[in-house]
């Protein structure tokens, strides 16, 4: 395959990723207002931490959020030529990274306590627990949401040619 050919096959498969990480943690911001307001703390514990509502998030999530990382990286050394799109895939993927970062930094704190959580009472820390894991992941939406949006600038500035 032609490098002019490769390279739309990777920016395709880039954008593709990239899609697939942002759309779970999109659903996670649709479904935090009533997780947030509406649900009880019982309801919100059995289906986050007790009945795996979240194991494929993981399983799929993980890698696909490491994989929009590395294919807009790799999208950025094969653009190096073409300054425009060069800086936008640039920022995507410092955007994405960021969003990992901010995973690590706020969402898997709270996971690591919902880890240690047992069926009975709720217990005190519930509240603040609950809403880290919440707003953490607000948080890693809105670094994807802007990498997202870097990336696709990136494209249409690419140059097959």
């Amino acid at each position: 395959m032609e490098m002019r050919g490769f390279l739309l096959f990777w920016s395709v498969l880039t954008a593709f990723v990239a899609a697939l990480s942002l759309g779970p943690s999109f659903a996670h911001v649709l479904e935090s207002l009533p997780r947030l307001t509406k649900w009880s703390p019982a309801l919100w514990r059995e289906a986050t931490v007790f009945n795996g509502q979240f194991v494929l998030f993981a399983v799929i999530g993980a890698p696909l959020d490491i994989a929009a990382v590395l294919c807009p990286a790799l999208l950025a050394w094969m653009l190096r030529g073409q300054a425009g799109a060069f800086w936008f895939v640039l920022a995507a993927t410092l955007l994405y990274a960021v969003s990992l970062a901010l995973w690590f930094a706020l969402v898997k704190p709270a996971n690591d306590v919902l880890a240690t959580w047992a069926p009975g009472p709720i217990p005190d820390n519930f509240e603040a627990v609950r809403l880290r894991w919440e707003t953490g992941h607000m948080a890693v939406t809105a670094a994807k949401a802007l990498g997202f949006i870097s990336l696709c600038f990136g494209l249409l500035g690419v140059r097959h040619g």
